[in-house]
């Protein structure tokens, strides 16, 4: 993730405005907000400019995914070209496997599932489950926030470093 990251950030760094290199990164699946504050440290944007731009970057595909994402899928499913079909298939089938933390506690599992930066999970991912497995719309959406809180904090502290040191986690 922090060598996609890095490439984000000196590739688009180049180009735009560094605090919009790292609010897109922040929309990308899979690199989502712990990506962008990674590309935020490596670019020196003010930690706390770069909390509100990457919880925004990261926030805006939250209720698109929670509320289409059935329907986006199931219209996958009926594609077979560029291989739409199995990736819906895939998607549905790696929400699966990672719900076994939103079973035990749909809203604590959801938060920490959210908050804890760890490969494949995040908001992307938390939002694909909540609604595959009709999580009530209100409770997915606080726990999806206050996940993202928890992670802002955690990423915070390793993009940043304790006391100014730069601390290379991913």
């Amino acid at each position: 993730m922090q060598a996609l990251a890095e490439l984000f950030a000196t590739t688009l760094g180049q180009f735009l405005p560094k605090e919009l290199v790292c609010f897109l990164i922040s929309m990308i699946p899979l690199l989502e907000l712990r990506g962008g504050l990674v590309a935020a440290s490596l670019l020196q944007v003010d930690l706390w400019k770069a909390i509100i731009v990457c919880i925004i970057g990261n926030i805006i595909p939250i209720p698109f995914i929670l509320l289409f994402i059935k329907k986006i899928l199931h219209w996958m499913k009926g594609i077979k070209f560029l291989a739409f079909d199995k990736i819906a298939t895939w998607l549905e089938t790696k929400a699966s496997k990672k719900s076994s933390a939103l079973k035990k506690g749909e809203f604590i599992g959801l938060l920490l599932f959210v908050g804890i930066p760890l490969p494949g999970t995040g908001a992307w991912m938390g939002s694909l489950m909540a609604a595959l497995f009709d999580v009530k719309l209100s409770k997915a959406v606080i726990a999806e926030l206050l996940g993202l809180i928890l992670a802002t904090i955690i990423m915070s502290i390793l993009s940043y470093g304790v006391l100014g040191t730069a601390i290379s986690f991913f």
